[in-house]
C-alpha cells in the first residue's frame, strides 16, 4: 500500500494510491486523520484493512494533476541519519577529505538532521547560493517507525516499521566540513526531500537505488550493499533509547554523490534531481 499527502484547495489531505495509479482520499474509507503523523500514531488494524481495500480501487485524481506534498510534512523530531553506510561511499568520502580509509566499519555513524518542513515530490531544492557553492545530493532509503521501540532484537524490527520512502539528504559540503559535526551542513531549509509516498509491507533487503542529475546516472547501487541494515540499526538504537513512533531513520547513500567526482559535480540552479528506489518509485525535484 502506498500512502501520500496532497494539497487540495489549500488543505493537505491524506490519500492512498489506487490500483490505476490515481490518488484516492482516505475519507472514502471513512478514516479521518489530520496528517500522516496522526495516521502513523493511531492507525488500527481495522483502519489498515480498509485502507488496503481502498488501494485496490480506481478512479481517483490523476497523480500528475495533484499538488504534491511530502508524505510527512512536519516531522515530530529531527531525522536520524546514517553516514557512510555503503562501503563505496565511505571510500569516496575519505578520498574527498584526503584521509586514508582502512576499509573497516565496525560501528554505524549516526547523526541528526533538522527538517522544519520536508519538501515533497515536484518541490524545489533551495540553492542557498548566498552561503554555499557545494550543494550535493544523496538518495537514501528512509524507514518510518510505526510504534515505540525500546530494547528490541533485530528479528523484531519488522513489526515496528510503518513503511519506507525515499529521502534526498541534500548536503552543503563546505558548511558540513567547516564544523566538526555535520548538523548545520545537513539542515538548511529545504534540504530534506521525501516521497513520493510511504510504502507499507515492503521487503527492502534487495532493492535497486539510483539517482540521476539532468538524466545522467550518478548513483547506482542496491540496498543489499548497506553495511548496516534497518534490522541492525533500529535494534542498535533502541538499546537504552526509546525510538518513538513517527521517527524517520534515513539509511545512508551509495557512492556517486557530487563530491565524489574529480572535479566535483555539485548541484546548480535548474538541475533536475531524480532519486529512485525499486519498489517505491521516483522522487523528482529541481534546484531553485
Amino acid at each position: 500500500m502506498k500512502l501520500l499527502t496532497h494539497n487540495l484547495n489549500g488543505k493537505d489531505i491524506l490519500a492512498v494510491l489506487g490500483a490505476d495509479g490515481s490518488v484516492i482520499d482516505i475519507s472514502k474509507a471513512n478514516i479521518y486523520k489530520k496528517d500522516m503523523n496522526e495516521l502513523i500514531l493511531t492507525l488500527n488494524n481495522d483502519e489498515k484493512t480498509r485502507l488496503e481495500s481502498l488501494s485496490h480501487e480506481i478512479g481517483g485524481i490523476k497523480y500528475e494533476n495533484t499538488v504534491k506534498r511530502s508524505p510527512i510534512i512536519f516531522p515530530l523530531q529531527d531525522i536520524i541519519c546514517l553516514g557512510i553506510n555503503f562501503m563505496e561511499h565511505a571510500v569516496e568520502s575519505y578520498k574527498f577529505k584526503k584521509i586514508e580509509f582502512d576499509g573497516k566499519r565496525e560501528y554505524p555513524v549516526y547523526f541528526s538532521k533538522r527538517a522544519n518542513e520536508i519538501v515533497g515530490d515536484g518541490g524545489f531544492i533551495e540553492s542557498h547560493n548566498d552561503i554555499t557553492s557545494t550543494l550535493d545530493y544523496e538518495v537514501e532509503l528512509a524507514a518510518i517507525v510505526g510504534k515505540d521501540a525500546k530494547n528490541i532484537s533485530p528479528d523484531e524490527v519488522n513489526k515496528y516499521i510503518f513503511g519506507y520512502t525515499i529521502l534526498n539528504d541534500i548536503s552543503s559540503r563546505d558548511i558540513q566540513n567547516r564544523y566538526k559535526q555535520w548538523y548545520y551542513g545537513k539542515s538548511l531549509d529545504g534540504a530534506t526531500l521525501m516521497g513520493p509516498w510511504i510504502v507499507t509491507d515492503l521487503d527492502v533487503a534487495n532493492l535497486k537505488i539510483e539517482s540521476r542529475i539532468n538524466g545522467e546516472l550518478r548513483q547506482s547501487s542496491n540496498t543489499n550493499k548497506m553495511i548496516f541494515d534497518i534490522n541492525y540499526v533500529l535494534s542498535d538504537l533502541s538499546k537504552g533509547m526509546t525510538i518513538k513512533a513517527g521517527s524517520i531513520i534515513s539509511l545512508g547513500t551509495p557512492s556517486g554523490v557530487g563530491m565524489g567526482f574529480t572535479p566535483p559535480k555539485y548541484l546548480k540552479t535548474q538541475d533536475m534531481v531524480e532519486c529512485y528506489i525499486e519498489g517505491i518509485g521516483t522522487l523528482t525535484n529541481i534546484v531553485k
